[in-house]
């Protein structure tokens, strides 16, 4: 029962890295942006189709096609933002919700009309599939990868915003934008860029994610849900929040799946009011 346990544990890690790789570029864009982006998940569909296509049609190995879709979904982002999201900066939370929902409709609509409604396969590289035996627990080799490749990005993503010039510049340009181009900042440059960014993250998570969340043209409606979870629940803006805010969603949703199958994602919902009640501003955010 213990060795059941710590695997549905680690298989929920796994998730919950899964999670956090899509929904941080997420919680930036809402957190640090201050922009309501609801295509969000659009953006992680985005990459998972261009990491389906790239195997499927021009035998491009597995891991050669997930900086690929990384910097796809970048550059895709960076044209959607210049000529449509920076008219909205300025605009109020409902004009951003209702372009960004349509603008997810329409992925959807389009995605179906190129691929179908079926789900896309993929098959892994055979070093990345069977299990491995961790401190005596049998783990997937592949979640294993997950859960190395979410601390490496959440590491990243820290010492960018936290330690770099361009961090500097983008918490100066979020705080106060006026005083920023002041001083030479190009805000615009920025934010296209910071957008970019947390785009890409989420064309990679939606790369990894095909074997264990699915592909298909739903995609973006089917989990909008728990990336708004996670990022509501971590703390706008924050990446710790994030992390460990994907870990917890991810643990009770597997561990409600293995074991309580019938109750669905009640307990995640339910989980999060508690949570919300007792930190409203999420686990590590910080009072607006």
């Amino acid at each position: 029962m213990l060795a059941i346990l710590l695997t549905v544990l680690f298989d929920g890690l796994a998730y919950g890295m899964l999670l956090f790789l899509i929904s941080i570029g997420l919680s930036v864009t809402m957190g640090m942006m201050g922009f309501v982006n609801l295509a969000h998940g659009a953006f992680a569909m985005f990459g998972g189709y261009v990491a389906t296509t790239l195997m499927q049609r021009a035998g491009v190995p597995f891991l050669v096609t997930l900086p690929v879709a990384f910097a796809v979904v970048a550059l895709a982002s960076i044209v959607v933002e210049r000529l449509l999201y920076q008219r909205l900066y300025r605009r109020g939370p409902l004009d951003q919700v209702l372009f960004t929902v349509g603008l997810t409709f329409m992925s959807v609509a389009g995605i179906t009309w190129f691929y179908g409604p079926s789900q896309q396969p993929v098959v892994l590289p055979a070093f990345l599939q069977g299990q491995v035996n961790l401190l005596g627990l049998e783990v997937g080799i592949f979640r294993l990868f997950l859960v190395a490749v979410g601390l490496l990005v959440a590491a990243a993503v820290v010492l960018g915003v936290e330690r770099t010039r361009f961090g500097a510049k983008i918490r100066a340009a979020v705080d106060n934008p006026v005083m920023a181009t002041g001083l030479g900042i190009n805000v615009g440059g920025v934010f296209a860029l910071t957008f970019a960014i947390g785009s890409g993250l989420a064309g990679l998570g939606g790369a990894l994610g095909i074997q264990i969340l699915g592909l298909t043209p739903a995609f973006p409606l089917k989990y909008l849900v728990l990336f708004l979870i996670v990022v509501s629940v971590g703390g706008l803006g924050s990446v710790g929040g994030a992390l460990l805010a994907a870990c917890v969603v991810g643990v009770i949703d597997m561990m409600t799946k293995y074991f309580l199958p019938e109750i669905g994602s009640f307990i995640i919902y339910a989980v999060m009011v508690a949570l919300l009640m007792w930190r409203p501003h999420g686990l590590l955010g910080k009072k607006s």
